[in-house]
């Protein structure tokens, strides 16, 4: 099977039909050595992906900004509050009460954007559903595991 079709697939499985047209045509694809399997993705010498062993995709926050033209991506997203975006773009975690507004499609362990004002800030794996998310008023709902400070980005 061609490497980009699976690719293709797979953001498609993940977030939704029609999400990997927004892929870039002129990628670079980094195989591991061992397997053969897609290690990594580049695209403009900057990581877009990277594959989980478990088939997930853990994507970074330059590739969900391109992915975010796409309606049916808004759904995997959470945007927060202007009091909570500082401490996200540093990489801290998200609450519960600091959540404005959830994504139907957020699932627990999934890798889950964060917004604020329409620009991401910050991906990371959903604690909690989006049911429990608009639900519960304390508690984490999403571990922040890439931010833009982390990357030494602009905001």
């Amino acid at each position: 099977m061609d490497q980009i079709l699976k690719l293709e697939h797979s953001l498609d499985a993940l977030f939704g039909n029609g999400v990997s047209k927004y892929l870039p045509k002129d990628i670079e694809i980094i195989f591991s050595r061992k397997t053969g399997r897609i290690r990594t993705v580049y695209h403009n010498d900057k990581i877009l992906c990277t594959l989980r062993i478990d088939g997930g995709l853990a994507i970074s926050t330059h590739f969900a900004q391109i992915l975010l033209k796409s309606k049916s991506f808004k759904e995997n997203c959470i945007e927060v509050n202007s009091d909570a975006a500082p401490f996200v773009m540093e990489g801290r975690s998200v609450f519960c009460k600091h959540v404005t507004k959830c994504g139907k499609k957020v699932r627990i362990s999934a890798d889950t954007p964060i917004l604020f004002k329409n620009k991401v800030i910050a991906v990371g794996r959903a604690v909690l559903s989006s049911e429990m998310i608009s639900d519960f008023n304390q508690g984490v709902a999403v571990k922040v595991r890439d931010s833009l400070k982390s990357r030494n980005e602009e905001k």
